[in-house]
């Protein structure tokens, strides 16, 4: 009885044996071939991205958009080598192609507007209308750059508020970049009334613009009589500061004309209107 049992356990031994050979003479070189695959193809991989994201570099491409491009590199190309691994082991990868572009079309077709966002980020990024810190009008907002993201840019307003504005909500419209420039052009006017000195007036704002530091020689500041309005004779000033100083020139030059036009008896009319009263008898 013993012996009996010997020689079934030796007969499953040999068929598992037998077995495990065949599977291996059939499925050994493909593992192997799988394998060697992953481990070449890993390589290759990160040799492709690293030789990019120096590309990308060299270009001057933004640090953001630079480091989400080697992230979709990277992404794309493990995607092409699993298939490739999967394809050595003899699994039939079109239905795997047929799934990967269905749910690429769907994921698509659901964020159409984040991808427009993000089209619009990365010609925000390589034509650069703007960088971190400069004050800028867009996307209905004004304000300083904070941050420029692939699908969003974030913005403080003068009053502190931070905006986070949609690229593609910017590149929709114009953009007015106050800080592209190193000197920007300040436009005032100035009334006067009608019985005043017109040299007097402008002999007190060319002088006042002539001692202003922070007003530049080149290009030279104008002063002229632009408009004879309702109320008053309009003088028209144009100063060129740096583009740090305008408000600050802007805001102080009306504080002075107001008080040196106090100070030399030169009037500044508010809106008026005669009316002449007749009686019918």
């Amino acid at each position: 009885m013993f012996a009996l049992i010997q020689e079934e356990t030796a007969q499953a031994a040999a068929g598992w044996g037998d077995r495990i050979s065949d599977f291996a003479a059939a499925y050994g070189p493909k593992v192997i071939g799988a394998v060697l695959t992953a481990v070449i193809g890993w390589v290759v991989v990160k040799a492709i991205v690293g030789v990019a994201g120096k590309a990308l570099g060299r270009a001057g491409v933004d640090a953001t958009l630079s480091k989400f491009l080697k992230n979709l590199v990277n992404m794309l190309l493990m995607t092409v080598l699993a298939l490739m691994v999967v394809g050595n082991l003899g699994v039939e990868t079109s239905s795997f192609v047929a799934i990967l572009g269905a749910a690429t079309f769907a994921i698509g077709f659901a964020l159409q507007g984040s991808l427009g966002s993000f089209a619009a980020g990365v010609m925000i990024m390589i034509f650069r209308p703007f960088k971190v810190g400069d004050f800028v009008e867009a996307g209905g907002v004004a304000g300083v750059i904070v941050e420029v993201g692939v699908f969003a840019t974030i913005i403080k307003t003068g009053d502190n508020k931070k905006i986070i504005c949609a690229n593609s909500a910017i590149t929709g419209g114009n953009i007015v970049n106050y800080s592209a420039y190193e000197t920007r052009r300040v436009d005032m006017v100035f009334g006067i009334g009608y019985d005043d000195d017109i040299d007097k007036a402008k002999g007190i704002l060319t002088d006042m613009f002539a001692a202003d530091e922070r007003v530049l020689k080149d290009p030279a500041s104008m002063v002229v009589v632009s408009a004879l309005a309702d109320s008053s004779v309009n003088i028209t000033c144009r100063v060129w500061v740096k583009s740090g100083d305008y408000w600050g020139v802007f805001f102080d030059s009306h504080e002075n004309v107001k008080k040196k036009f106090d100070a030399a008896g030169v009037s500044i009319p508010f809106p008026q209107r005669d009316v002449h009263l007749h009686q019918v008898a």
